[in-house]
């Protein structure tokens, strides 16, 4: 071995990755793994578990619950989420606040208006840009609790004044938000879509305003739905203010 290729294998960073691969499933979790440690420049020694006894094997030797496992100059740094926080990028665990949801949600709404704007006026930013935008959100924020308005409803029952008082109301509200965004994406049966839209909006941002400024309660969102994890606060609020917004907005239509 040449000096040049003693000093590149010192410099080297390698890793030993030890992954399930069997005929009827391949661990995505251990694919992720090995696709980090080559995005890091690592040469990778993979170590494929090919039947179950294996697994179970390797599983035994090493004292571990799961596959993947990662070992780095000998010293096993553990699953996909240990090997995120070993380069400093870590997952976030459950149940831990956060408003990419809501980001995601509002970015692709937006864009989705602008490009239908672009589509019939040639311009992105349009007053129908801002009409869509509103509707194409109500859409997507109602799809989201009907995805489990078991769940929806139970979250949204810890602050919403009228279902507390009326406990159907809970399980209707994501019907009303959805017809509301597609009766006025569609600018159809205004005279029904404004009441409904101007009513759900109202009763929706008194409820947030006393549990969050009022009563000064520390709650999770049902706005996109019952496993969120957005504080309850301003995007909850935004979203009835919108409503509220568009209905008054729409009301020229009745004229």
């Amino acid at each position: 071995m040449t000096r040049n290729e003693r000093i590149e294998l010192a410099t080297t960073r390698r890793a030993v990755l030890h992954r399930m691969v069997m005929p009827e499933h391949v661990c995505p979790w251990g694919r992720k793994a090995l696709h980090l440690l080559k995005s890091k420049g690592y040469v990778v020694e993979d170590h494929q578990l090919r039947t179950r006894e294996e697994v179970d094997a390797f599983k035994a030797e090493h004292a571990v619950a799961t596959t993947p496992q990662t070992f780095v100059n000998g010293v096993r740094i553990g699953g996909y989420e240990d090997l995120r926080r070993y380069f400093g990028r870590p997952m976030r665990t459950a149940g831990e606040t956060s408003y990419i949801p809501v980001i995601a949600l509002f970015s692709m709404t937006a864009l989705a208006a602008m490009a239908l704007s672009v589509h019939m006026f040639g311009t992105a930013i349009s007053i129908r840009a801002v009409e869509w935008f509103i509707g194409l959100s109500m859409i997507v924020l109602a799809l989201l609790k009907l995805q489990d308005v078991e769940k929806f409803s139970a979250m949204f029952l810890n602050y919403d004044l009228l279902s507390q008082r009326w406990v159907p109301y809970a399980s209707i509200y994501p019907f009303l938000e959805g017809a509301a965004g597609v009766l006025m994406l569609s600018d159809r049966l205004v005279w029904l879509s404004v009441p409904i839209a101007l009513f759900i909006g109202l009763e929706g941002a008194i409820s947030v305003f006393k549990a969050v400024y009022v009563d000064r309660r520390e709650l999770k969102c049902a706005c996109v739905g019952g496993s969120s994890n957005v504080p309850l606060g301003f995007v909850s609020l935004t979203e009835n203010l919108m409503m509220i917004a568009m209905a008054v907005w729409m009301m020229r239509l009745l004229a």
